[in-house]
């Protein structure tokens, strides 16, 4: 079964969580604070963490960058009050997979837990498939009716891109992942990459990249 670990200092929402994850079929297992998820961790298989931001002893901006350092393909959805983008591109910085804002809809929750095992698969798997298209990570290929070597910032970039169809990405977020959070390299970067993709893959029928003015990008599935 799959287990889902549950950090949140809040008793009443951390019980809301773990009975609807229960009800859907996932074993939850429970921490009131980052210390506790690590222990946790330290003995379980976990397959997802579900964290708050704000929590005694150890914050989930802490948390995250701890369990990035641990296992890198363990998905984790941050849930907290904390709303502005700041907060968020500190969450995503810090190694998060996913962003959602109290008071949140329990049933969103279990379709984002949902995404984000599916995504896990995929990058477990280390090969994505979008229609006909076929994305091969450790080789930076990618396939439709001929294989293409890519330069490895260009597939890095495609291979987030289509890992989270419809999700939009800011450039810094996108520079942060894939330049390093310390690069020099101006974000104009990731433009400059975007548009070498759109060149590669113009006639492409599976999938296109497009541009959320004032915000950044976001790939979006043709069928």
């Amino acid at each position: 079964m799959i287990k889902i670990l549950v950090v949140e200092d809040d008793r009443d929402l951390r019980k809301l969580f773990c009975t609807v994850l229960t009800k859907h079929h996932y074993q939850t297992l429970e921490a009131e604070n980052g210390e506790e998820a690590l222990a946790i961790l330290d003995r379980e298989s976990i397959s997802l963490v579900v964290t708050d931001v704000m929590m005694p002893k150890m914050d989930g901006y802490e948390l995250s960058e701890l369990i990035r350092d641990y296992d890198a393909k363990i998905p984790i959805l941050m849930i907290t009050a904390k709303g502005e983008i700041n907060d968020k591109q500190k969450g995503f910085a810090s190694g998060i997979d996913d962003y959602m804002v109290k008071p949140i809809d329990v049933n969103e929750m279990i379709f984002r837990v949902e995404a984000l095992l599916r995504r896990a698969e995929v990058i477990n798997n280390r090969k994505l498939t979008v229609g006909s298209t076929i994305l091969k990570y450790d080789e930076l290929t990618v396939a439709t009716d001929q294989e293409v070597l890519l330069p490895q910032k260009e597939f890095y970039l495609l291979y987030k891109l289509l890992s989270y169809p419809d999700k939009i990405f800011t450039r810094q977020h996108l520079m942060d992942e894939i330049w390093g959070i310390d690069s020099d390299t101006e974000t104009r970067t990731v433009d400059v990459h975007i548009n070498r993709l759109r060149d590669r893959f113009k006639g492409n029928a599976d999938f296109e990249i497009v541009t959320i003015r004032g915000l950044g990008y976001k790939a979006v599935k043709k069928a």
